[in-house]
């Protein structure tokens, strides 16, 4: 797989790429119009498109619903570190967005999720291979 686009609808297309420009995701107006945004996650690799939810009907004839009410998806996106992952959502609060509950911190691994203004679900992690994996290997050595 070379690259990987997450469509996500959108009810009010400005108010979203403000808030998907203030997390830190760059559009690309290449491949961006009035029906919506393109954002790079990860250069080459990883995008969202917000779409107006007109737009996005027209990709499936079952009815769209509203990711406030009924989600459906949860995108989840690691970055380098926890001070990271606590910028990106302090940044999307500011710009409208919800944090629903509070982080989770499993010691190797840190999660906090940010609602986007229309309901979508973004997940931001951190990650500790090394402590994943001593944490592992201390399992498996409980369980011998």
């Amino acid at each position: 797989m070379t690259a990987m686009f997450v469509n996500l609808p959108a009810a009010d297309l400005e108010r979203s790429k403000a808030f998907y420009s203030a997390i830190g995701f760059t559009n690309n107006p290449a491949m961006s119009d009035h029906n919506g945004a393109c954002f790079v996650v990860e250069q080459d690799h990883s995008f969202l498109m917000i779409l107006t939810r007109e737009y996005f009907q027209t990709f499936t004839e079952l009815p769209i619903g509203d990711p406030a009410l009924n989600p459906s998806v949860s995108t989840a996106i690691f970055v380098d570190s926890r001070d990271a992952v606590d910028k990106v959502v302090a940044d999307g609060i500011a710009a409208g967005g919800v944090e629903p509950h509070p982080a989770t911190d499993y010691g190797f691994m840190y999660q906090r999720q940010l609602n986007d203004p229309d309901g979508n679900i973004l997940e931001f992690g951190w990650f500790d291979p090394t402590a994943a994996l001593a944490g592992a290997e201390g399992l498996a050595d409980q369980q011998a």
